[in-house]
């Protein structure tokens, strides 16, 4: 009797037994995937930051260099198809595109960069209390799920 006791406990698991091991494998392997979802979700976010970053200084940049008077009249529409004629800080104020752009090229975004929009706006600001000729650039870049603001400051100092 001692040998068939034996052989009977040692037979495998019972159906109940193997039910309860699959779901808790089932919800081990769910809260795992959970994980690995979410990370690698979130490790793209620094390269998205770092691709809004580069757009928003390449354009700030762009409009640091204009100078800080009025020259000519600024163009009636201030998008894409406009932007190589911009010669001072205020034509920049309005500017807005879906898409990044080259300087000169409207026909279609940099490659990678069509998800990204750019908005600038142009605001006169004193710095310091005593610079009245002073322009607050800023320059606003969202895209997929990354929102990145830039702000500068144009002065006119004689």
């Amino acid at each position: 009797m001692c040998i068939e006791h034996a052989r009977r406990s040692a037979a495998g698991f019972t159906l109940f037994e193997l039910v309860l091991l699959i779901v808790v494998f089932a919800i081990a392997l769910a809260g795992i995937l959970l994980v690995i979802n979410t990370t690698v979700a979130a490790s793209a976010d620094p390269m998205l930051r770092k691709q809004a970053m580069a757009a928003a200084e390449s354009m700030m940049e762009e409009i640091l260099l204009q100078p800080y008077a009025v020259v000519g009249t600024a163009p009636a529409t201030k998008d894409q198809t406009t932007r190589a004629t911009f010669n001072d800080v205020r034509d920049y104020s309005g500017f807005a595109t879906t898409g990044i752009y080259k300087i000169n090229d409207s026909s279609a975004p940099i490659t990678g960069l069509g998800n990204y929009n750019i908005a600038v706006t142009v605001t006169p600001n004193s710095v310091l209390g005593s610079v009245t000729d002073a322009l607050l650039v800023k320059v606003t870049v969202t895209g997929p799920r990354i929102p990145y603001v830039l702000e500068g400051y144009k002065l006119n100092i004689p």
